[in-house]
């Protein structure tokens, strides 16, 4: 959530971001309202509680029709502290409310408008020219299929449609994507993490994913936990409720975990395959630092994505989302997105977003300078997302006889193995 202060200071600022996220501007005025209606009725409950502890201790004192009238008065004022009190939480209730369903303030530098209206700001790498090769590429399912890798149709029989089963390599792949992410990650720094798959309302609700994206997660009413996303709702949870030494930031965590998504805006798209699936495992990297440090390390999580995607040898390119395209708690994310040759488009494989304090005054997450404290910022990176990097390698890699040649840096990760062969059945 966004800073009061800031809300009371400068609604204009608050306003323009609403509108550039194509969100309920009117949010803010009602918000103000219900934050002046908060903090004038806890004003009225500590005068009436003053009046009430003075009048209590006259009361001792007094004797007959003097004490009679002040009991009498001692009655009115409990009423009406209790009637404060009451209008106090109510009031409060009422700005909470609000203030989580605004969104976190929209940096300057990105682009207004909708999902189609980023900015591209490099692109690394050269798509391949399979005609000039000689033959056409087949996708990544049919490649799939003949290394024997990927079963879409026995994941559809056993739990439904964007469900599948990796096998052999498939499943080596997985692995072997897995541990060369970890090790860069490790290598940049960042403690490895094995995450809780299923989190509680407050957890969800404090990274922001109960908002915007609600219709996208999975509830388990008997039980009242979520089915997480993405790994950033643990990590971001991690130090929940927590105040962290300001000498001991950065902290840098990457997290492995199983994501669950439904997908609910995408009927009928992306139906083919695994590019678009229900559940899937991704390396995530997150980091608490101070808000002064936030932007240098939303450049640094964007090269350690750019360093991964290089070495996977995909040609990329990296865009800048535009305002009406970034979730409740970003002020800003990039997207990598990898070329995919048989949809002649660039997909995203990657994305990093700076969340500034939105998540940690949600989740009562601060850092201590000295005798100071005050919220931290909190940024999330995805390293790799194992279905999506899956089908980026085998159709880049891919070869005429349906092999497909490993990229070097993943060869130790797959026993040195170079090319992934056809299997026969």
């Amino acid at each position: 959530m966004i800073d009061l202060r800031l809300l009371r200071e400068d609604p204009d600022r608050v306003r323009a971001s609403q509108r550039a996220r194509g969100e309920d501007v009117g949010i803010v005025d009602a918000l103000l309202t219900a934050d002046e209606r908060r903090r004038s009725s806890s004003v009225r409950f500590d005068e009436l509680r003053a009046e009430q502890k003075a009048l209590g201790k006259l009361i001792p004192k007094a004797s007959g029709d003097e004490k009679a009238e002040l009991l009498k008065k001692a009655g009115e004022l409990s009423a009406a502290v209790k009637a404060a009190d009451a209008e106090q939480d109510v009031a409060a209730e009422e700005t909470q409310r609000l203030l989580l369903r605004l969104g976190n303030l929209v940096h300057s530098e990105v682009p207004v408008g909708g999902e189609d209206d980023f900015a591209v700001l490099e692109t690394v790498g050269t798509p391949r020219d399979f005609e000039a090769e000689g033959f056409a590429p087949k996708d990544h399912l049919e490649l799939g299929e003949l290394l024997g890798a990927i079963d879409t149709e026995r994941g559809a029989k056993v739990s439904g449609s964007r469900f599948y089963y990796l096998t052999g390599v498939g499943a080596l792949l997985e692995f072997a994507l897995v541990n060369a992410a970890m090790a860069q990650a490790t290598a940049a720094g960042f403690t490895p993490m094995l995450t809780p798959a299923l989190v509680k309302p407050k957890a969800m609700e404090g990274t922001g994913f109960l908002g915007q994206a609600a219709e996208d997660v999975y509830h388990l009413d008997k039980d009242d936990l979520f089915l997480v996303g993405t790994s950033e709702v643990p990590l971001a949870a991690y130090h929940m409720d927590e105040i962290l030494e300001a000498d001991q930031l950065p902290r840098r965590y990457a997290g492995f975990s199983s994501c669950f998504r439904r997908e609910a805006g995408s009927y009928g798209k992306d139906t083919r395959g695994i590019f678009r699936v229900h559940q899937f495992d991704k390396v995530e990297m997150f980091v608490y630092t101070t808000p002064e440090e936030a932007e240098a390390e939303h450049q640094r999580l964007l090269e350690w994505e750019k360093q991964w995607l290089t070495s996977l040898e995909l040609p990329f390119r990296v865009v800048d989302l535009a305002s009406g395209d970034l979730g409740s708690s970003a002020t800003r994310k990039f997207d990598c997105e990898a070329w995919i040759p048989t949809q002649g488009k660039y997909r995203e494989l990657t994305s990093t977003s700076n969340t500034t304090e939105f998540q940690s005054r949600r989740l009562s997450i601060r850092m201590r300078e000295g005798k100071r404290v005050r919220p931290l910022a909190t940024l999330n990176g995805t390293l790799c997302a194992i279905t999506r990097t899956i089908v980026a390698i085998l159709e880049n890699h891919q070869r005429a006889d349906g092999s497909v040649r490993v990229p070097e840096a993943l060869r130790p990760f797959l026993g040195g193995r170079e090319v992934l062969e056809p299997v026969t059945r």
